[in-house]
Order: C-alpha cells, then structure tokens, then sequence
C-alpha cells in the first residue's frame, strides 16, 4: 500500500510532463514563425527604403538635368576702351635734385634761406667760417711777394749775364747759372701763386651754394653748427616736373606712343607730404587732375617684344606730389580706342584667360580666349570670341559646361567710355 502511494505521485507526474511537452513544441514553432515574419517585414522595409533612394536620386538627377539656371551675361561688341593699368607701386622721382655739401671745415655763420625757399642754380644759400683760411692767404700772398722780388732779382742778373755773355765779357757757366736762377725763381713764383689761388678757391668754398634750381627741400645743420667738409648741409630739388617708369605686358603698350598724356589717380591718402614742401597756388587740392606724359618705351613699338619699360614725366607745378613711393595707383590714357571687348566681370580666372559663352541651345561651354587691356570694366577680346556671342558674368558657382541657363543679356554699351576713374 505504501509502495502504491509511493509511486503514486510519479504516475502522475509522468501522466502530466507528456501533454506539457506537446505544448513547448507548438509554442516554439509560433516563435520562429514570428521571426520569421519580423525579418521578412524588415527586409521588405529595407527593400523599399533601397527602392525609394534609387527613385529620388534618379528624380533628382533628372530635375538637375533638366533645371535651368537664371544668369545675367552680356554680348562680345565693339567697344570704345581707354586702357587703364593698375600699379602696386609707383617711386617718383626728381633729375633736378641734389644734397648741397660743405666743401671745407667751418662753423655756420649765416643762413640766407628757410625751408622752401625758392633758389637757383650757384644762389649762397649759407656762409662758413673756417679761422685757418684768412691766415692761410696772408701767408700765401706773403709768399708771393717774396718769389715777385727773388723773380725780379734773378731777372736782372740773368739779363746782365746775356748782354756780357754777348761782349764775350763772362763765361759761360756764370751765364748758364744765372739762366737756371731766373727759370727757378718763375717756378717758385708760380708755385706761390697757385698756392694763394687755392686758399682764396678755399675761402670762397665758405660761401655754401645751390646745386640745382629748385626749392629747399631740407636743412640739415644749424646756425652756429661746425661742419666738415663733405657734410650735407641742405637739400634742394625741382618737384615741377617728377619721372616715373613702370614695366609692362604688351598687350597695353602696344597701345600708347611716345608723348602720350595720361591720367594718373592716387588714393587720398597718399597724398600726405613727407618733406613738408609748400604747396603751389593754383592746386585744387583733392580734386586736382595729375597728368604723365610718356617720354620713352623701351623697346620701341617698332621691335617685337612682350613686356616693355615705359618712362612717365608728371606734370607737378601744383606740388602735390613729392619725390616718393606711392602705392595703389592707376594710369588711365586720355586716348581711346575701338574693339571688340567683354565686361571684366566675365572674366572666370583671375589671369583673364577663360569665359562661359551662352550656346544657342541655352546651354553653357568654358572657352578660353586671349585677352588684352581692360579700363577697369571692361576688358580687350583679342581672339576666342566673335562679336555678338553671349557671356555669363559674374554668377559662376556651380555652373558647369553643359548646363542650361537663362541668360538675362545686359543692355548694350556699344559706345561705352570706359569703367571707374
């Protein structure tokens, strides 16, 4: 009975562990099924966010193909252009303009001029005084007078030995010595007297002078100073006419000639005075016009060459401009002339070498093209475009060859004077 109960409880454990067996079964094939569902949506998803991508791109590209772009460009025509160069750097200069210099030792003892004063070419315009020099020429002219009489002496005796040497009344030593004393005697006076010529030469070097006709541009010593001699004492120059040269690519050379006037623009302020010159009546301070004539190209036009030195002589009377290094300055010629020309906003390189030109079609090519000068708005076609063909200006970002555009063309300019300036 006991064994009965005993194995009781295992029957019935055994009765129950079959039916739940079954069930686990069932349950995990509900699990893979689900997973299987889950990973079938997912790659359904996937599948379609894949399709969706590929759709949008290709409708993207085809939207890119098929937008057009709104530009502004502007037609290749004949043009009036005055060529305009611009410089980073311009050194005027003065042929007339020289330090004077104190050509002996002395203290100064009078001036005869002030800064900017006008002077000519040998004007005094300061006197030294050098003690030594009066002592010098008395001494010199003491000398002097002493080989007059030692001359006069030898003379004599040199006279009276030809007229004996002619009575055969002395010998002919005595007359040759005597000969010798009267020709020594002319060379000591000589001497003597060169020696009082350059001490007065010394005392009139005292009397400090102009070297060029001009102004005074600077003093350097003052009143009462010592000096020595080589010591520049003041500076004098003629600004009324200032040079300049300036090295440049044919393409603008080829357009100027020999006593061609120029416009020449400085920035405001460059204008300052660095030697404090006054300025001349007759300025219109910033509103005066500064012209350059060109005085010499180097080689000449006559001779093939592709950089070229050009000499400017400035017309300076109103004294505006000084003999200095200006910076940011532009020559425009008064001179113009006609061709075929773009504006300089069409220009895609900073080396003026390529454009977008507009195709009938209303699409749009890179094309390189040769350029010449520019006046600061438009610029010289010299070949790569015809006259009537279309170009973008300035909207260049993004803009590839082969894409459609709407070109909105500037009004036409034919009789264009030139750009700013």
């Amino acid at each position: 009975m006991s064994a009965l109960l005993f194995l009781h409880p295992i029957v019935c454990a055994a009765g129950l562990r079959s039916p739940s067996q079954g069930e686990g079964i069932g349950m995990k094939r509900y699990f893979f099924i689900g997973i299987a569902v889950i990973l079938t949506l997912a790659l359904a998803l996937v599948a379609y966010g894949t399709w969706l991508n590929v759709s949008d791109e290709k409708q993207i590209a085809r939207r890119m193909d098929e937008r057009t772009l709104m530009l502004t460009g502007a037609q290749a025509q004949k043009r009036s252009l005055r060529p305009m160069v611009e410089m980073d750097a311009v050194r005027l200069y003065s042929e007339n303009m020289a330090d004077t210099v104190a050509l002996v030792d002395g203290r100064i003892i009078e001036m005869y001029v002030t800064k900017n004063s006008p002077v000519r070419k040998g004007d005094v315009l300061m006197r030294l005084a050098n003690d030594q020099i009066p002592l010098q020429i008395q001494q010199a002219a003491a000398n002097v007078r002493r080989m007059e009489a030692a001359l006069a002496q030898a003379t004599n005796a040199y006279h009276r030995q030809q007229r004996l040497m002619a009575k055969e009344a002395t010998s002919k030593e005595k007359y040759e010595e005597a000969e010798a004393q009267y020709l020594a005697a002319q060379e000591a006076l000589a001497e003597a007297e060169a020696q009082r010529a350059q001490y007065l030469v010394q005392e009139e070097r005292q009397n400090v002078v102009a070297p060029v006709d001009g102004n005074v541009l600077l003093i350097y010593q003052r009143e009462g100073s010592y000096v020595q001699g080589g010591t520049p004492l003041a500076l004098v120059g003629d600004f009324n006419r200032l040079l300049f040269s300036v090295t440049l690519d044919d393409k603008y050379t080829r357009h100027f000639s020999v006593g061609e006037t120029a416009e020449l623009h400085f920035p405001a302020q460059a204008m300052n005075k660095a030697y404090d010159t006054e300025y001349a009546a007759g300025n219109q301070g910033k509103a005066e016009k500064i012209f350059a004539t060109i005085t010499e190209i180097t080689p000449p036009l006559s001779e093939p060459a592709g950089i070229r030195r050009v000499v400017c002589s400035v017309d300076n009377r109103a004294r505006v401009l000084e003999p200095l290094t200006y910076n940011g300055v532009s020559l425009r010629m008064r001179d113009s002339y006609e061709c075929l020309s773009v504006p300089l906003s069409a220009m895609v390189d900073a080396s003026h070498e390529e454009v977008f030109v507009v195709n009938p079609d209303g699409t749009v090519n890179r094309r390189e093209v040769k350029a010449g000068a520019n006046d600061g708005r438009y610029i010289e076609i010299l070949s790569g475009l015809t006259e009537g063909e279309a170009v973008v200006v300035e909207s260049f970002d993004g803009l590839e060859d082969g894409m459609k555009v709407d070109v909105s063309i500037e009004e036409k300019t034919a009789n264009n004077k030139g750009g700013k300036g």
